[in-house]
């Protein structure tokens, strides 16, 4: 039987109507869950010990925890709440946003991955600073933090909002203190643990939200039963075809491949999972196994959102709400309970990754450069400072400024428009100079960012100028310089074949 809940809008916002004895449950299951994250931080500090230990943990990631936590990392709340409004108003064409990171994350596994694992593994490295300053020297350090800042500041907030909104809906608390309580929490757990905890949590979640998503995909098949009106309704929908993956504008496409795509490249989060792999087989196996993982979980996402409308006939609601909707209508209250704990999960595992890639770019790119004869203790102090300041930052952007979202999707669009093309051709061009990279992260950054600030003139999205920008500054400023001595860092790729 289902569970007798609704999203309804009550004295100007949405809550979730429950008995006073399920909110009460509902409070006291959410409470001990996050005490729970937090005691297993402290239990995880103990073994914290030295800087590489809080960034890249240790080095020496065993596979199945990997596997999780590039799943949890990928799939966040963003991505299980908005992939499922959009199934939800737009159809399969959307299936896209899944196939566009997919096929990216294919290229990355079939031809970066050993790459970016042997030059972390040769120089030490932590942070995606640390490959642009060796390949363009120090001064590249300055451009890739102000990308990867705005870009994980602005996503780390945007948890915090979720966060804030799941207790809200469940709970009746307002969005300023959810908000509060969700940075406490992050900040605190992320503070004491690192990415050791990260990833251990990430394993937790990961377990969670994919079991959740494919259990709640199976139940709604069972319930729709005739799938021959299903189909007939989809396809001669107002919008279009709404069955065929194919209804997607050409523009719409692109935006996802060059955004959502091409932001995996330089995803600051996945290159230190790489390396936080205890060797380059286990990366390997399991990044190509995350892959086929989160293109799962995530095109059933948008399956479900689909289903909700055409399937359950869920027609007068708000798009938004559509997965507290389904939970609702299908679900007992105890499996609401587990559903709603495992969009927590997916929230929290994907905003403490962002958190720590943010944090460890300060402290590796800006303080450590900066610093002579540090020790690991005094580094470790330093990271754990840096979290605080990326959690004083996200928490402002989530108070002080609604469109995290748009805010999100112009850091992203930085961060592709500004480092994709010097960290690729850094990668794989060994004549490209160092005048050629810095020349093409700043042209890239400067112009989507004016891009964005003017309203995206005629249209057109901000990475559709600042990527060919920096790609075109980084070709012409290479065939226009003297050519360099050739890096050492492609005799050790060589040597590795």
């Amino acid at each position: 039987m289902a569970s007798s809940f609704t999203a309804r809008t009550k004295q100007g916002r949405v809550s979730l109507l429950f008995s006073s004895q399920q909110e009460t449950i509902l409070i006291a299951i959410i409470a001990v869950y996050f005490v729970f994250l937090f005691g297993l931080s402290l239990f995880v500090n103990r073994n914290v010990k030295t800087y590489d230990d809080y960034n890249v943990a240790g080095r020496s990631t065993k596979l199945m925890p990997l596997v999780l936590t590039f799943v949890g990392t990928a799939i966040g709340g963003s991505i299980l709440l908005g992939y499922m409004t959009n199934g939800y108003l737009f159809g399969m064409g959307q299936q896209w946003l899944a196939i566009g990171f997919t096929l990216t994350s294919i290229v990355i596994a079939a031809f970066l991955l050993k790459r970016i694992r042997l030059l972390g593994e040769r120089y030490n490295m932590v942070t995606l600073g640390d490959f642009t300053a060796l390949r363009y020297g120090e001064g590249a350090r300055i451009p890739t933090v102000i990308s990867i800042i705005c870009a994980y500041a602005a996503i780390t907030g945007m948890q915090f909002v979720a966060i804030a909104t799941i207790l809200q809906l469940t709970t009746g608390l307002s969005m300023t203190a959810g908000i509060i309580i969700s940075w406490v929490l992050l900040t605190l757990k992320t503070y004491f643990g690192g990415l050791k905890s990260v990833m251990l949590q990430d394993a937790i979640h990961g377990t969670i939200q994919t079991v959740g998503i494919f259990f709640l995909l199976i139940v709604i098949m069972f319930m729709i039963g005739d799938w021959g009106s299903l189909a007939d309704e989809a396809r001669n929908a107002e919008g279009g075809n709404m069955l065929s993956i194919f209804n997607i504008s050409a523009s719409e496409f692109f935006v996802y491949m060059l955004t959502i795509g091409a932001y995996q490249f330089v995803r600051q989060d996945l290159w230190q999972r790489f390396w936080a792999a205890k060797d380059e087989k286990t990366a390997k196996t399991g990044f190509w196994a995350a892959i086929v993982l989160g293109f799962l979980t995530a095109a059933i996402t948008i399956v479900i959102g689909f289903l909700g409308k055409f399937g359950l006939n869920m027609t007068d609601i708000d798009p938004s709400l559509i997965y507290y909707e389904i939970i609702g209508q299908v679900l007992p209250f105890p499996l609401v309970i587990v559903m709603l704990i495992a969009l927590l999960a997916t929230v929290i595992s994907c905003a403490d990754s962002f958190f720590l890639a943010a944090s460890s770019s300060i402290v590796n790119d800006i303080v450590k450069p900066r610093l002579k004869n540090v020790h690991q203790k005094q580094m470790l102090t330093l990271s754990r400072m840096s979290v605080v300041v990326v959690s004083i930052i996200s928490l402002l952007l989530a108070l002080y400024i609604p469109q995290l979202v748009t805010l999100w999707i112009t850091g992203t669009a930085m961060l592709v428009s500004g480092l994709l093309a010097p960290v690729l051709f850094g990668l794989f061009w060994r004549r490209v100079t160092k005048a050629a990279g810095l020349s093409a992260m700043w042209a890239g950054l400067v112009v989507a960012l004016i891009w964005q600030i003017a309203g995206h003139p005629f249209g057109l999205h901000p990475v559709f100028l600042g990527l060919p920008v920096s790609v075109v500054t980084l070709v012409a400023v290479t065939l226009l310089s003297d050519q360099e001595k050739e890096h050492a860092m492609y005799e050790e790729l060589k040597k590795s074949g």
